[in-house]
């Protein structure tokens, strides 16, 4: 980043000043997600805004390894004292919170302080990748569906705030200004819902939103997370987006849609072209190692289980919702063993590097899944506990050479590290450590 970009930023943030008074913010919020799925940030009042675009707002590398209960591994690549970064907003997703008065949001690429993007950056990672598809000739449209429970405030315990049937409009009733206050604060935000409804598991909903390009789509997931737990907290309540709310439970998906397209057609559209095929294979066949990226938490291999729709088989099918990858007819491939205990911008980098591989490769599509896959003989299980999903991400080339060497091992650093937290614990003690941290 030399001197010419910086003043075009700070020029840039400076001409969003007074527009962004006239709706009363005070500050803005600049966040990141880690590899643990958990967005932290830095703040600036809004005065200090245009100084942040130009030279970033100071942040420690120690953040690479950090696991989501705070406490930070010694990585191969991260975990020390030493060294300084700086969080650039990006001033084109800058946004007005509706569900927090006073605040405006940017998410952050982290730089160093001389400008050279960090090497373990998150959002960057997926800007990689969605390039690498560009310089082939292909764009990426891409979008989450963010499930969560809401519980009654005031306790640690998981209570649903209401006891009304999965699916049924009267949980809608029950909470409904919740709900449409929910809806109200998104779509002033600017962000493109496509349905609301409520979901299966006691209290639980789901929002999916708009595709769009595929660093987008992981702000837009960011953005969606953090409105729904300011809206849940100024109604009383909480949100709870973990894999694994109740030990038992059916527990929170973060499933990703991706569509494949060239010269303006959706590759995935109509009858499935040959290289949306290859793509979907290719990130069929790096589903195990995928699973340490997308489904990164002790928890994750609590909700990925037979008969949940969690997606806990590497099959795909068309309309199958117990394959990993289902094809949603005329649409997009859906990956719906994902959830929210993932960082979404490592799940697009990583999904996109599988799909990628895929076509260069030329790969084809076995015979799809048409029943349900736990009463077929013989398919093969997704990775049962994180231990196996680290260890089939680091046998997998693919994915190692896409994140990099210092990337790779502290993604496998950060995932012992939580490993090790919960060695001797049970999915109950799992599920109550867990349950309100993502």
């Amino acid at each position: 980043m030399d001197t010419a970009e910086r003043d075009h930023r700070q020029a840039q943030a400076t001409a969003l000043l007074d527009g962004l008074a006239d709706r009363d913010v005070v500050a803005v919020a600049i966040t990141w997600v880690d590899h643990s799925g958990i967005a932290r940030v830095k703040s600036v009042p809004l005065d200090k805004l245009p100084r942040a675009a130009a030279h970033g707002v100071g942040a420690s590398p120690v953040f690479d390894a950090f696991l989501l209960d705070d406490t930070i591994v010694a990585g191969r690549h991260a975990g020390g004292p030493v060294g300084d970064l700086r969080l650039h907003p990006d001033l084109a997703r800058i946004t007005v919170l509706a569900g927090q008065p006073g605040w405006a949001w940017a998410p952050a690429d982290r730089f160093d302080q001389h400008g050279e993007p960090h090497p373990q950056d998150e959002r960057g990672l997926a800007r990689t990748m969605a390039d690498r598809l560009a310089v082939n000739g292909y764009e990426v449209r891409a979008g989450f569906e963010v499930e969560w429970a809401v519980g009654q405030g005031g306790t640690d315990d998981f209570r649903p705030a209401t006891t009304a049937a999965a699916y049924g409009h009267a949980r809608q009733v029950e909470l409904s200004d919740y709900c449409a206050d929910l809806i109200a604060a998104l779509t002033e935000q600017g962000v493109d819902v496509l349905q609301f409804h409520p979901e299966y598991a006691p209290g639980q909903f789901e929002v999916s939103t708009a595709p769009e390009d595929p660093v987008h789509a992981a702000d837009t997931a960011v953005l969606v997370r953090e409105t729904v737990r300011a809206i849940t907290i100024r109604h009383g309540l909480r949100a709870s987006f973990s894999p694994k709310v109740v030990a038992g439970g059916v527990g929170n998906g973060g499933h990703l849609h991706v569509s494949l397209w060239k010269d303006g057609k959706n590759l995935f559209g109509g009858g499935v072209h040959p290289d949306a095929e290859a793509f979907a294979a290719g990130v069929l066949r790096h589903l195990p190692g995928l699973c340490a990226i997308g489904c990164p938490s002790v928890a994750s291999y609590l909700r990925l289980v037979p008969s949940h729709w969690a997606g806990a088989f590497a099959v795909w099918g068309v309309e199958n919702r117990e394959a990993a990858l289902r094809l949603v007819e005329g649409r997009d491939l859906e990956v719906k063993c994902f959830d929210l205990s993932a960082n979404p911008y490592l799940a697009v980098a990583a999904t996109l590097a599988a799909g990628l591989a895929g076509i260069v490769d030329g790969e084809r599509l076995p015979d799809p899944m048409t029943v349900d896959p736990a009463h077929v003989e013989g398919v093969q299980r997704l990775p049962t506990s994180l231990e196996d999903a680290v260890r089939a991400f680091e046998e997998d080339e693919v994915l190692t050479e896409a994140f990099g060497v210092e990337f790779a091992a502290t993604i496998a650093d950060v995932r012992r590290g939580e490993i090790a937290r919960f060695a001797d614990a049970t999915p109950e003690e799992v599920a109550h450590a867990t349950r309100w941290r993502h």
